[in-house]
């Protein structure tokens, strides 16, 4: 199936509870994957606006995950620190892995890049530096609690 990905949606908003979208402003994502059919893992096209973040700094449980930069200066963050990804560099995080990772857009211009996870069952996301963990439930939907269990109202 070919698609040209100006013909995607853009998905301008957030799953995180309320307290936390403010990070992840400026984040544009288009579904590839979800686009073409795919069901066994998601590809992304994502766009990051200075200032904005790809997510909060989490790992998963289950699932995998892959970036690679297509255009831009990102600086990633990870549990060893920030380093700068620049055009055609990658990382992957590989599911079970406790480091925690996301990417900042600290630069003036635009960063676009891929990003592909796969959709194992039963994940979970943890998020170091904040009150939070996600489950996946049955239907790929994710429920937000405080690290204690309680609830995240929507």
């Amino acid at each position: 199936m070919i698609i040209d990905p100006e013909n995607v949606p853009n998905r301008t908003t957030s799953n995180y509870p309320e307290q936390f979208k403010h990070i992840v402003k400026g984040r544009v994502k288009k579904a590839l994957g979800n686009a073409a059919g795919l069901k066994n893992f998601g590809v992304n096209l994502v766009t990051l606006q200075p200032g904005s973040c790809s997510a909060l700094r989490h790992w998963h449980t289950r699932q995998d995950e892959f970036i690679y930069i297509l255009s831009g200066e990102a600086t990633l963050i990870t549990n060893a620190g920030a380093e700068i990804l620049t055009p055609g560099m990658m990382a992957g995080f590989p599911a079970g892995e406790e480091n925690g990772h996301h990417l900042v857009n600290r630069s003036d211009d635009l960063v676009i890049y891929l990003e592909v996870g796969d959709r194992t069952a039963n994940d979970e996301g943890a998020y170091p530096d904040d009150d939070l963990i996600a489950k996946a439930d049955g239907n790929g939907k994710w429920i937000f609690t405080t690290k204690d269990g309680t609830l995240y109202q929507s």
